[in-house]
C-alpha cells in the first residue's frame, strides 16, 4: 500500500488529513514535497477545476476533476500536464484539496471564488 493509498483510507473515514505529495504531474498548483491538505468531501459536490484525491483503475492519484459526468455518476481525471489519467465512479473520489503550503511561503487555501480553483486562492 502506497502513501496516498493510505491517505484515501483515512480521508474516507472521515478524516481531514495533511500530507506532502512527491511528483510533477500537478506543478505549478501543487509542487513535490508541498504541504497539502485534504479533507473529505460529498463526490457528487466537485467540479471541474477541483482538486481531487481519486482512485482511477487501481491508482490512487491528486489530481483535477477535467470533467464530471453527473448522469453516470463519474468524474475524469488528469493531471495539470494534459495527461487524463480516465474516468472514476464517484465512490472512489474520497477527499478535496484544500490547502496547498509551499516551502517559500507560497500556497493555497480554502476561501477562493475563482472558477477554475474555486475552493483555493493563492498567497505569498
Amino acid at each position: 500500500m502506497g502513501m496516498l493509498d493510505s491517505v484515501a483510507t483515512r480521508v474516507a473515514a472521515g478524516a481531514t488529513v495533511r500530507f506532502r505529495p512527491t511528483g510533477n504531474s500537478m506543478v505549478p498548483l501543487i509542487r513535490s514535497r508541498d504541504l497539502v491538505t485534504v479533507a473529505p468531501v460529498d463526490p457528487a459536490a466537485v467540479q471541474v477545476g477541483d482538486i481531487v484525491l481519486a482512485r482511477v483503475a487501481g491508482t490512487v492519484y491528486l489530481h483535477l476533476v477535467s470533467a464530471v459526468d453527473a448522469a453516470a455518476g463519474r468524474v475524469q481525471i488528469s493531471n495539470n500536464r494534459g495527461r487524463v489519467n480516465g474516468w472514476t465512479g464517484q465512490a472512489r473520489v474520497f477527499g478535496i484539496c484544500t490547502e496547498v503550503e509551499g516551502r517559500c511561503g507560497r500556497g493555497w487555501t480554502a476561501s477562493s471564488g475563482s472558477q477554475s480553483h474555486r475552493r483555493m486562492q493563492v498567497w505569498h
